[in-house]
């Protein structure tokens, strides 16, 4: 029988969805390709906004329109957060939490057995331990993604994470060492460490992020260690220090920063203040040279004045992000801000938005054209077009090159000479 998964959300996302399907191939599934039928459609949901609901429901009623006789699942953190709407999905078969994956395929062989609707959806509990899943290949990918951490304890005033996902819980260093090594010995060169709450790994443990990045660059064969998203106010001085003297850790941070204004920090209920974030950027560029620092920018905030949005964009133009992703303020049912007073238009917000995008798109380009005439290592993805192979130096600069023959997962050195739209030109030198 064949298995086709569809993720929505974040590379954490990915990472449980390939999870998932290991555990389905190791049961006797196959992974179906792209436009092929399935016996079974798993979607992984996100449910950060209530946009992303709308598109969990959009993506379950096409995977049943297409896929009439399959058996489709519906799990992550839609469910898990909002369970009573999750059950009313009736184009789902199957319904699952984000504490029992391990039940998927006992659930999917129940169900082809007795064809009744199974919904399974277990509370998050204070002492939930770190799910014990493990990835050893990723189809189709050059880098690979290891989950070290979920859950969070911060309860961000616009965010329904916390009760999609619980506590903060690590995996065991032990763990993520030997899943390191097994990816190395798979052929990845490149890690990416991701979490929920990245920057609490080992909060639950006596551990410190310091000592994942140190374990996975001990791993013979892998060549680069790559951070996910990152809370910026845990990455104090002497940690900024410790990081830098790993050779493998990729110069390239995404510190959330969601809003260059104070007061609208606050009523985010954020940990840090631009001051704090300003410290943090220029002790990672001094320590880091030739670091990209990219983040995210929430525009339209409840509350956000005209003059609080001046200085959420004089702010990215400040910083001078290589890369931005701006988005506007949706309203999460369930959180405090969804109730909170002075509510913006969408007109305001969309406007307010494209401006933010203009800045941002100014500051990636002056980083792009900072990188021209270096020459970079480079990490090759994919062919894009016939000769034509995209790949990613340490920092995450996208480059193009013209080659012939495959260059995919190879790490090659290129001379950046142009750009273009928004990536850089790249020019293969030969070794030796």
């Amino acid at each position: 029988m064949k298995v086709s998964v569809i993720t929505l959300g974040c590379k954490v996302n990915q990472y449980e969805s390939q999870a998932m399907l290991n555990q389905l191939i190791q049961g006797g599934f196959q992974a179906s390709r792209p436009q092929e039928s399935a016996d079974v459609v798993l979607i992984n949901s996100c449910t950060v906004t209530a946009t992303s609901d709308h598109k969990v429901r959009q993506t379950l009623r096409k995977a049943r329109r297409n896929h009439p006789d399959s058996v489709i699942v519906l799990t992550g953190c839609m469910p898990q957060a909002f369970p009573d709407e999750a059950e009313e999905l009736s184009d789902a078969d199957i319904v699952l939490g984000n504490r029992n994956r391990a039940s998927l395929l006992p659930h999917i062989l129940r169900y082809l057995s007795t064809r009744q609707r199974i919904i399974d959806i277990a509370p998050h509990q204070t002492d939930d331990s770190f799910e014990a899943i493990t990835v050893e290949n990723f189809y189709d990918r050059t880098r690979a993604f290891i989950k070290i951490q979920d859950g969070c304890n911060r309860f961000c005033s616009y965010c329904i994470i916390p009760y999609a996902r619980g506590r903060v819980r690590s995996k065991p260093l032990d763990d993520l060492k030997a899943e390191v090594q097994r990816l190395s010995e798979n052929g990845y060169r490149e890690i990416v460490l991701t979490g929920i709450n990245l920057s609490a790994y080992g909060q639950d443990l006596g551990l410190h992020l310091c000592d994942a990045v140190e374990t996975a660059c001990s791993v013979d064969g892998i060549d680069r260690v790559r951070l996910g998203s990152l809370e910026p106010e845990q990455l104090q001085e002497p940690v900024i220090a410790r990081l830098s003297s790993q050779p493998k850790l990729c110069p390239q941070f995404h510190l959330s920063l969601q809003s260059g204004c104070d007061a609208t920090l606050r009523r985010m209920n954020r940990h840090y203040n631009t001051d704090e974030y300003r410290t943090i950027v220029k002790n990672l560029r001094n320590a880091f040279p030739n670091a990209a620092i990219t983040t995210d920018i929430m525009v339209g905030f409840p509350g956000e004045t005209d003059q609080e949005f001046q200085e959420n964009l004089a702010f990215a133009k400040e910083i001078g992000f290589a890369k931005v992703h701006v988005f506007a303020y949706s309203r999460r049912p369930g959180t405090k801000a969804s109730d909170a007073p002075d509510q913006l238009s969408n007109r305001v917000k969309e406007r307010r938005s494209r401006e933010m995008i203009a800045v941002t798109k100014e500051t990636q380009r002056a980083f792009f054209q900072s990188q021209l005439g270096s020459t970079q290592p480079v990490l090759f993805e994919r062919e894009i077009k016939p000769n034509q192979w995209e790949g990613y130096t340490p920092n995450y600069t996208p480059v193009l090159v013209e080659a012939s023959g495959s260059l995919g997962g190879t790490i090659l050195p290129a001379l950046l000479t142009d750009l273009q739209d928004e990536r850089c030109i790249g020019l293969l030198i030969p070794e030796g």
